[in-house]
């Protein structure tokens, strides 16, 4: 079963899902904005913040394209949105305060220059960067856990990238995505998820999701993701290209609390448990005499019935298998039959 460490979490199939409250650029460059989402993280028991770090000179030339859920160019949106490195180190510095696991997306080489000279335990690479293989390789050469996003990819262009971090010998995981904000349920394409496993055997597998709630995390769980990625906001009436698919507080709560719950559903095999008694002992159904029964005379549909309580010595199940059976001895109505009445 393959395994990630982060620090002292394990993620895997054995491990209850991580979720990730992606906070990303949902701060507009507002590092105060973005205090406030590590702290409502935290408050509704969270175990990582994630944030995307932009060196924008470093990531792309100036240029006018215009994301498909923003209104304005790309360069202008990271321009403001991109933090300065102090402000990167305060926010690392205040999630691992509060107990939680510090990961940032870098979407250039200097950007994953800063989170390695800032000491960071792992990297997110997006979906973006899946088969910018040339920065896939600078992050590996760090040694550090990575979690690889394949949104906008195929198994064949997800493989070159794999085949990078396995010759590093780089613990990794591959987070399922759709890039459509938001996603449509029937665009998640959740079986996805048996095909990575199927392909990648050694990956912790994931969903970074960008549909609408937390349906189909949920369902993830049950198809063996361990990470649960979603947008994160404090506030849902913020400004940002990110906010409509981002959820809140309550919901990240939800997410949390729903993941683990799941998770401790999975597994086990069809099988009477002993918990189960107390239940039984009422629900179950035993032999019983529907009028008196003299010794000697036979058993039928007419003298015996199966009736509750299951506190009985012969089962509803093994009914059949009396009739025409004599009474040893009498039996009043109502009682329960035992091995001893019977011939």
């Amino acid at each position: 079963m393959p395994e990630l460490r982060i620090g002292d979490r394990w993620i895997g199939d054995r491990h209850p899902p991580l979720v990730i409250a992606e906070v990303g650029i949902n701060h507009e460059g507002d590092a105060r904005k973005a205090r406030r989402m590590v702290q409502d993280a935290h408050g509704v028991g969270a175990e990582c913040v994630k944030f995307q770090c932009h060196v924008v000179d470093d990531e792309m030339v100036p240029n006018a394209v215009v994301p498909g859920n923003a209104t304005e160019s790309i360069w202008n949106i990271m321009s403001r949105c991109a933090l300065e490195e102090s402000e990167d180190r305060c926010l690392k510095k205040l999630v691992e305060t509060q107990g939680m696991i510090y990961l940032c997306t870098p979407f250039s080489r200097a950007a994953a220059d800063r989170l390695e000279g800032m000491g960071v335990q792992a990297y997110k690479i997006g979906s973006g960067e899946c088969n910018n293989y040339p920065l896939v390789r600078h992050i590996a050469s760090f040694g550090k856990p990575v979690i690889l996003s394949t949104g906008m990819n195929d198994l064949g262009s997800i493989q070159p990238a794999v085949d990078i971090l396995r010759d590093r010998g780089v613990p990794y995981a591959l987070m399922h995505c759709t890039s459509m904000y938001p996603t449509p349920y029937d665009k998640v394409r959740l079986g996805a998820l048996g095909e990575l496993a199927s392909r990648f055997p050694d990956a912790v597998l994931g969903l970074s999701d960008h549909s609408i709630g937390n349906y189909a995390c949920l369902a993830a769980v049950a198809l063996g993701a361990r990470l649960l990625e979603k947008h994160f906001t404090s506030d849902k009436t913020w400004p940002g290209p990110d906010i409509p698919i981002s959820i809140d507080p309550i919901e990240l709560g939800d997410l949390v609390q729903g993941s683990r719950a799941v998770f401790a559903a999975l597994g086990g095999h069809n099988s009477i448990l002993r918990e189960e008694q107390p239940t039984i002992d009422f629900a179950y159904a035993c032999v019983v005499a529907i009028r008196d029964i003299a010794a000697g005379e036979r058993l039928s549909r007419q003298n015996i019935w199966v009736k509750r309580p299951g506190t009985g010595r012969i089962r509803a199940a093994a009914f059949e298998g009396l009739l025409g059976r004599a009474a040893a001895r009498p039996i009043r109505v109502d009682a329960q039959l035992s091995p001893e009445d019977l011939l």
